[in-house]
């Protein structure tokens, strides 16, 4: 008990003790915690002492590698600092070193530029293992360039194979820059067996027109321009050079233009290897001395492969020069950037001599200096085919009508063949266009597509923006259509042409705005569509889905056509070889902008099927594709084969054609396709003698059950001008018009799906040996389905 009654009078005594001493309590605590704190700083200071290294003496020089992403590479010599400097000066940084924080004290910095190097390192050509792939590029229109190309590449095939050194040579491999993929050989070298180093040989004419060339050279400059892409992503490859075929007619010196496409070459060439150039730039006059200027270049690349061979790469010095430098003008234009600026690198040392007695210290700038502006020549447009050009000549041979600087004319075969009574093409069984009526034009002879199935094959010219001279509509319009009666009125001499239809001929109807090129590539298109439409003649569009601003400003066509030549971005860049880089957001664009204006016109897609390229296990791609415009219509074409050199240079064969049985099964799952993911598309007609079948909306384009895939052509010209009124309604009133508005007749049982769709009012006429024939007991039925797909080659529009 006692215990428990001191407990209970502790906290009183010890509340009455802190009452009459907390001061001094207080001052006592405070003493003891600053006399311990006071002790632990002492401690730390002799721990630190203790642990640092005692400096030696002569003290040694450190070099430091200051490499920042945003500046050239420099090599920067520091001295460390002396050990009795003041300690408060670590903020005095010298500019150079921006990373080494240093004391204030002596130093010694020393800058200057080092080589820029490419982040790929060069490779090590083992001649006792490694074997050298030359690759012979080459260009041409007119075929004078492939022809030297082959031949070189004959000579040079026999060379390797007969030389010293054959065991480390490969065959040369010829390749045509219009048909290859440059991403796979001028952003990295072909990636193959690690055993094979490839060597470059580069034979390049020069145009006065924008060619395949033009679109090469700017991409080359790209690539070395693009942050993405290291500035020599070729220095894997053990050299290039580079050989220019001109005119000096034209261009009678190199200021003037004479080889400017290969000095351009050889010169992005030189940027892109990381200097290269094993052998200097060859030039010929192709008029004058080009067989012994090609040949002396050609035994003088023939020698420095022989160099690398031997493993003594590409000779003394520099590597593509033997020189310690490479040309002055090469050097001006790596030291400075895209603005024409450069960098003024000053020693520090030198700075020295400028300190007076002043303890003031100079001011130094080290802003960029820009150097002597160069001038700027001024551009003007250029014909896109000028009638000196090869394309010129070309097109001409293959019975174009030039119109102007860039637009184009020519005759259908479909055309002469109804003015005899020998039946129409596609387009009269699918919508009622009688081809003798029809004028197939173009605005613009330029693409941005290098499609392998096309009959040009790189003769047009190409390009992804407009640069060129530019034509009035009136003029085109006026120009196109005297062309075409022109070349009708040619025809009245030809044995069996009616003269009802010859008559019908000369006032043209309808317009197939497709031919060569981009139509919608052309600024005016507008303005030349409301000329044709004033006059009554409907248009026909056909474009590529590259263009999608210039499709979604176009005004109503009568029916508009989509290429889909594809239904996935790999296989659309193998058949289209698009030129633009964002090939695949411009193809899904326009597929948007037509699904939007499907109420304003009749939309089309146009689906090509070649063979090997876009026809297996591609059908819920198309479907998809489908599914995401919702056109109208679906018109799907066996590719037709040319038969030009060219077109096997592009991989393609007549093994690429579909028999058109092989097309009707297409077509048939596709149908199926659709239908199971609840789209209403059936099979409306066909016509079997192009190859061709139609798919159409049935909720849209049948009356009564039964297909109107045709068009009121006069119907359309009314609503067009607004002398009639559509069935579009917007709270009880008439608001516009829609494609429905001006559908045409049932269509012809002739042209139904299974009918073949080939009008009995024609005569049809076979090529000898290719008309059908009488199923006997053991005829070979593969021989009738080849004599079927060649019959049905026709022309694509």
């Amino acid at each position: 008990m006692a215990f428990l009654h001191i407990s209970e009078q502790l906290p009183a005594e010890l509340l009455l003790i802190w009452h009459h001493h907390r001061l001094p309590i207080l001052l006592c605590a405070l003493a003891a915690a600053t006399i311990v704190r006071l002790v632990l700083y002492s401690r730390s200071r002799r721990h630190k002492i203790f642990a640092s290294p005692t400096p030696s003496s002569p003290v040694e020089k450190k070099t430091v590698e200051l490499k920042p992403e945003w500046l050239p590479a420099y090599t920067t010599t520091l001295s460390p600092p002396n050990s009795n400097t003041d300690n408060h000066a670590e903020d005095d940084i010298s500019a150079v070193a921006l990373v080494a924080k240093a004391k204030k004290g002596p130093k010694t910095v020393k800058g200057r530029k080092t080589t820029k190097k490419s982040a790929v390192p060069a490779p090590i050509f083992d001649h006792k293992t490694d074997k050298i792939q030359p690759l012979v590029f080459f260009q041409s229109l007119s075929g004078t360039t492939e022809r030297y190309a082959v031949q070189f590449a004959k000579v040079f095939g026999e060379w390797t194979a007969e030389c010293e050194q054959a065991s480390s040579f490969l065959e040369p491999q010829t390749l045509d820059i219009s048909y290859i993929e440059h991403d796979d050989y001028f952003i990295s070298p072909p990636k193959t067996d690690a055993g094979t180093k490839y060597f470059y040989i580069i034979l390049i004419p020069t145009y006065n027109i924008d060619t395949v060339l033009d679109i090469f050279i700017e991409g080359l400059q790209e690539t070395h321009n693009d942050f993405r892409i290291d500035t020599a992503p070729l220095s894997g490859l053990l050299g290039y050079s580079v050989f220019g075929f001109g005119e000096k007619e034209g261009w009678p010196t190199e200021e003037q233009g004479f080889c400017s496409q290969a000095r351009e070459v050889d010169k992005w060439m030189a940027r892109l290897t990381g200097r290269k150039r094993a052998y200097p730039l060859g030039m010929a006059d192709v008029k004058n001395d080009v067989e012994d200027r090609l040949q002396e270049w050609r035994i003088g690349v023939q020698e420095a492969l022989v160099e690398i061979a031997e493993g003594r790469g590409l000779g003394e010095g520099v590597a593509g020069s033997g020189d310690p430098a490479e040309s002055d003008e090469e050097d001006i234009e790596d030291a400075e950037d895209s603005n024409g600026q450069g960098t003024r690198v000053d020693d520090v040392e030198d700075l020295g001599s400028m300190v007076t007695s002043s303890s003031t210290p100079i001011p130094v700038d080290f802003t960029t200096y820009k150097s002597k502006p160069k001038p700027k020549l001024i551009s003007t447009p250029k014909e896109m085919v000028p009638t000196t050009s090869p394309t010129h000549a070309a097109l001409t041979k293959q019975g174009y009508s030039i119109i102007g600087s860039h637009s184009g004319v020519k005759i259908c075969r479909w055309t002469k063949s109804a003015l005899r009574g020998r039946g129409s093409c596609y387009k009269y069984s699918f919508y009622g266009i009688a081809s003798h009526l029809c004028m197939e034009a173009t605005p613009s002879l330029s693409c941005s597509n290098k499609c392998v199935f096309c009959w040009r094959h790189g003769t047009n010219p190409v390009g992804t923006t407009w640069r060129w001279i530019t034509d009035a509509p009136d003029l085109i319009f006026d120009g196109i259509t005297a062309a075409h009666y022109k070349k009708i009125k040619m025809m009245k001499g030809v044995p069996g042409v009616r003269a009802e239809r010859f008559a019908e001929a000369m006032r043209i109807r309808h317009c197939a705005l497709s031919l060569v090129g981009e139509p919608i590539f052309y600024p005016h298109i507008n303005e030349l569509l409301e000329i044709m439409h004033s006059n009554r003649i409907s248009t026909f569009l056909v474009c590529n889905a590259q263009h999608p601003a210039q499709l979604a400003s176009l005004v109503p066509v009568t029916q508009l056509y989509v290429s889909i030549d594809a239904s996935n971005k790999e296989s659309l860049r193998k058949i289209d070889r698009p030129l633009h880089r964002d090939f695949w957001e411009r193809f899904c664009a326009c597929l948007d902008i037509l699904r939007n204006r499907r109420f304003e016109q009749r939309t089309v897609f146009r689906l090509t099927l070649v063979k090997g390229f876009n026809m297996a296990e591609e059908v819920k791609g198309y479907a998809d594709l489908v599914e995401r415009a919702l056109p109208g219509f679906v018109e799907v074409k066996g590719v037709t084969y040319c038969g030009t050199s060219a077109a096997g240079s592009a991989g393609l064969t007549m093994q690429n054609v579909p028999f058109y049985e092989e097309v009707a099964e297409f077509v048939t799952e596709l149908e199926k396709e659709l239908n199971s993911r609840g789209l209403t598309y059936g099979i409306g007609a066909e016509h079997a003698h192009s190859c061709c079948v139609l798919l159409a909306d049935r909720t849209r384009f049948m009356k009564k059950g039964k297909w109107a895939t045709r068009i009121d052509f006069e119907r359309f010209f009314d609503l067009y001008e607004g002398k009639a009124q559509g069935t579009r309604e917007d709270n009880g009133k008439v608001v516009g018009w829609r494609p429905e508005d001006y559908v045409g007749d049932e269509t012809p049982e002739w042209a139904l799906w299974g009918n073949g769709g080939f009008d009995p009012r024609d005569a049809r006429v076979y090529r000898k040996g290719k008309g059908p024939k009488m199923e006997t007991e053991g005829e070979d039925k593969k021989e009738q389905a080849e004599s079927k797909r060649a019959d049905s080659a026709a022309l694509e529009f």
